[in-house]
């Protein structure tokens, strides 16, 4: 199975990037899955002029984007909170590609706040169902962020580490169930 991983945050000192990395990692050492981190901070999409509806009908510049956008069975969106919501970059991305069928979708929203996102999560399960997509009910809502992974993505909170775990299980039950064909097992 092919999982992005869709880092929002535009900021260069991103808090929330670590948990992407960590969350890379961590379903590496254990599944099968091809997973991949697609960084907003890596495209410069312009606002919003056009809908990529094909690999084919996306300007060159964002071929390659759109080619692993397309080519994914399931995502995990990965954000902070701002005003009580998701990035607009990850809007922005997401609004390039908005048509993703029957994939599954896991949310973390990460805050060095004690709240962790938890806003952000809420309206992310408003977007996902418009992108036809199927969201995993089981969140990861990471605060205090910044104290439990360090800017290479480890872990520095082992305490945090079931709720990863139960994270990765429900989203990864989801993905399989989605799509039985490219099932893998889980440590």
């Amino acid at each position: 199975m092919n999982i992005e991983i869709i880092s929002g945050s535009p900021r260069k000192e991103s808090v929330s990037y670590r948990i992407a990395l960590f969350l890379q990692q961590y379903l590496k050492d254990t599944t099968a899955h091809n997973v991949g981190i697609i960084d907003v901070r890596e495209w410069n999409l312009p606002l919003l002029q056009q809908v990529f509806s094909t690999i084919e009908k996306t300007p060159d510049p964002y071929k390659p984007l759109a080619t692993r956008m397309f080519h994914a069975d399931a995502f995990i969106l990965v954000t902070p909170e701002y005003n009580g919501s998701y990035s607009p970059a990850l809007q922005n991305l997401m609004d390039h590609f908005p048509k993703q069928s029957h994939k599954a979708f896991g949310i973390v929203t990460a805050s060095p706040g004690a709240m962790g996102g938890m806003r952000s999560s809420q309206q992310l399960l408003l977007l996902i169902p418009a992108l036809f997509g199927i969201a995993s009910p089981y969140m990861l809502v990471t605060p205090f962020a910044d104290k439990k992974f360090d800017q290479d993505g480890r872990l520095l909170d082992p305490g945090f580490e079931k709720n990863v775990h139960q994270f990765v299980s429900e989203f990864l039950w989801l993905a399989e169930t989605l799509h039985p064909e490219l099932e893998t097992a889980y440590n």
